[in-house]
């Protein structure tokens, strides 16, 4: 080893609790050089499988092929996931080196000609001796080849690297724009009736926003926790819209960030990859690996959805609308920038409840405590923090994760709040997946993170959650048991490596909890006097679940048409983006359409994320989530046998298995709509 790989961590064998990274020893400049030398090793790795003499078997060729390039897969990850939980410019920078680097290398592998040769030997012989994990990882990888361009030839070969390369910077930049034009933007306010209707949670957040900032008086900004409760509470109309414009025309600026060009060229490399392979269109492409298998059934459930949802959604906006007039006059049109205004004052008449209401019951620490207990009460897991686990920022905590027998399962890292280096939303990822070592049989276990950017807390209260943050928690957290309760025997189908559009499954199953007083009641203590939610109070919550479920559901299925128009194209793309996009979602759409907003520059799921042709996947999962849960309902939301045959099924199988096999055998019939029309009040 050289003096320099010397100094860098990822070339030592990690001497800390579980082999956890060593966050506080990685510098900037240790991820290049890292990743140059893990892509040497991969290559020698490769090397040697195509130069073995034998004949191509599955150990010697696809078992090896798997569990090829670690160093480059360790610090590939840590990279990607700092540089969406914990990035800066020079990280930013660096990625413009680092991600064509990947996908160079990427393309080396599956574009070499011996060693597809010997994975395609190994397929087309008869695989009586594979176990069924076996097969599956052979059928994955085989297609994984096959889907990246290795039975292209010559030219083609050329081109399929070039269009690689392409989308790798096109996605790279339209997610830096995108960060860029949301932390970059703050509402300044100096007057303290500017901040009419807020509530004092929201003007203690921007207070604390704008001493960060270095300004006078109240900052708003067009993160999560400062942009909800505006739009929600604000009874200025006229700064309600400029927040709204501001978070709704996010680059499409004439400036450096504007992604309407880039949207263009992300569509169309997309196609043209998808049309290099043999396919018409990328969403053609994209669904052969999904449950929903083609365009045609995604399409038949977002109609299904829009059959059954419509006319309630209708009802409800006009019933907000009947609301606003009474306020504001006859003549009043309740724009996008009212929408969460008026539909809150006609909640709080209805339930009289809001999350003011509710914040005092959820604070962070408790909540944490609850979810912890709910994953203990439902498979026997226990949590501990060690604070001896180096995390990448002061925020971060890590835990020990604990089996019901006491066995080590995983290491669990917490990130809650919002920061400058960290993009928007929520997510599951992992550092490290579950493994099996053929060999000696022991099993690796993973290393799980979860982030999220939630209410931070101020100097003079804790961190109190809304009630859409309490899901989201628990949306994430369903993420991390599918990542922690993993138990296959290769990693590439451990886990949440299975189809997008089951996925999300388990994350949205622990959603339902939410509204379940029987849950609530373990942990939802008022911050100040450890008084337990009322039952009134919960029964509110149940009551008002429902509130606007229509015009939620409809607006989720414009976004899921909004990313099948982009994908279903057959031919490239040169027309206007925000007409494409009224056109594309117009059928699902309930609120007035304002000319300059555009969700697709700013869309990273489908753009910039995993979800092209994938975003139906929320409501795919939706109808299984509902249906899962309603065995729950009917046995005991907290009963161990059916919480012990969803882990044994559907968290620790991975994609070892089809997911629709997995959920019969779980629930012992297919999904229908039914649970979820059921649950959200649209079917009796």
């Amino acid at each position: 080893m050289n003096i320099i790989q010397a100094q860098n961590p990822f070339f030592e064998k990690y001497s800390t609790p579980h082999g956890t990274i060593p966050f506080e020893k990685i510098k900037t400049e240790h991820y290049e050089p890292a990743i140059r030398e893990g892509i040497n090793r991969h290559n020698a790795e490769i090397d040697a499988i195509t130069n073995n003499p034998e004949a191509a078997t599955f150990a010697n060729t696809v078992a090896a092929y798997e569990k090829s390039g670690e160093l480059l897969n360790q610090v590939s990850t840590v990279f990607g996931n700092l540089l969406s939980a914990e990035t800066n410019d020079d990280m930013q920078e660096l990625a413009k080196t680092i991600m064509p680097l990947l996908s160079e290398h990427g393309n080396n592998i599956t574009l070499n000609e011996k060693l597809f040769a010997r994975i395609k030997a190994v397929y087309d012989q008869n695989q009586a001796n594979l176990t069924p994990e076996q097969n599956k990882l052979l059928e994955k990888v085989y297609n994984s080849f096959v889907r990246s361009g290795a039975n292209l030839e010559g030219e083609a070969k050329e081109q399929y690297r070039a269009l690689s390369k392409e989308l790798s910077l096109l996605t790279l930049q339209f997610g830096e724009n995108n960060l860029k034009e949301t932390n970059d933007y703050k509402l300044v306010l100096t007057d303290p009736a500017q901040l009419a209707g807020l509530p004092q949670s929201a003007i203690d957040a921007a207070a604390e926003t704008a001493k960060e900032k270095g300004v006078e008086g109240w900052v708003f900004t067009l993160q999560a926790p400062s942009y909800s409760p505006f739009m929600t509470y604000a009874s200025n109309r006229d700064l309600r819209c400029k927040l709204y414009m501001a978070y709704n025309t996010k680059c499409t600026h004439d400036n450096e960030t504007n992604n309407l060009e880039i949207v263009k060229k992300l569509v169309n490399t997309r196609l043209a990859i998808a049309q290099l392979l043999g396919y018409s269109s990328f969403a053609e492409y994209n669904l052969q690996e999904r449950m929903a298998e083609n365009s045609g059934n995604v399409y038949k459930l977002l109609d299904q959805l829009l059959d059954a949802y419509t006319p309630t959604a209708k009802q409800e906006y006009a019933e907000v609308e009947t609301l606003a007039r009474q306020l504001e006059g006859s003549d009043f049109t309740v724009m996008p920038w009212d929408w969460s205004y008026y539909s809150h004052k006609l909640k709080d008449q209805k339930f009289q409840i809001d999350d003011e209401m509710l914040r005092p019951y959820f604070e962070l620490s408790k909540v944490k405590e609850g979810v912890f207990g709910l994953a203990t009460r439902l498979y026997g897991i226990t949590f501990k923090k060690n604070s001896d686990i180096p995390v990448y920022h002061k925020d971060v905590d890590a835990y020990e994760v604990f089996d019901k027998d006491g066995k080590f399962l995983s290491v669990l890292y917490t990130d809650f709040h919002p920061r400058e280096g960290k993009r928007a939303g929520a997510w599951m990822t992992s550092y490290k997946e579950q493994w099996i070592d053929e060999a000696t049989g022991e099993n690796s276990r993973p290393h799980i993170s979860i982030v999220m950017n939630f209410t931070k807390p101020t100097k003079d209260k804790p961190a109190l959650l809304t009630f859409g943050e309490l899901e989201t928690f628990l949306h994430e957290f369903g993420h991390s048991l599918h990542g922690m309760f993993a138990n296959s025997t290769y990693e590439n189908l451990s886990g949440t490596n299975v189809y997008w559009d089951f996925v999300e499954l388990p994350s949205q199953f622990m959603e339902n909890f939410a509204i379940e007083k029987e849950f609530l009641h373990t942990f939802a203590r008022h911050y100040q006097t450890g008084e337990l939610i009322p039952d009134e109070l919960v029964q509110r919550i149940v009551d008002s679940s429902n509130f606007d479920a229509a015009y939620a559901c409809l607006r989720q299925v414009s976004f899921g048409l909004l990313d099948m128009a982009w994908y279903t194209r057959t031919t490239p793309f040169d027309g206007d983006v925000k007409v494409y996009e009224k056109e594309a979602w117009k059928k699902a759409q309930i609120l007035p359409v304002v000319e300059d907003a555009c969700m697709s520059t700013q869309f990273s799921h489908i753009f910039a994320g995993g979800y092209s042709a994938g975003y139906y996947s929320y409501k795919w999962a939706e109808v299984l989530d509902a249906d899962a849960f309603s065995l729950f309902k009917q046995k005991g939301i907290f009963n161990p046998e059916v919480a012990a045959s969803f882990r044994e099924n559907i968290l620790s199988k991975g994609g070892t298995e089809h997911p629709m096999t997995l959920y019969k055998r779980f629930r012992g019939q297919e999904p229908t709509i039914d649970a979820l029309l059921i649950r959200n009040g649209i079917k009796k």
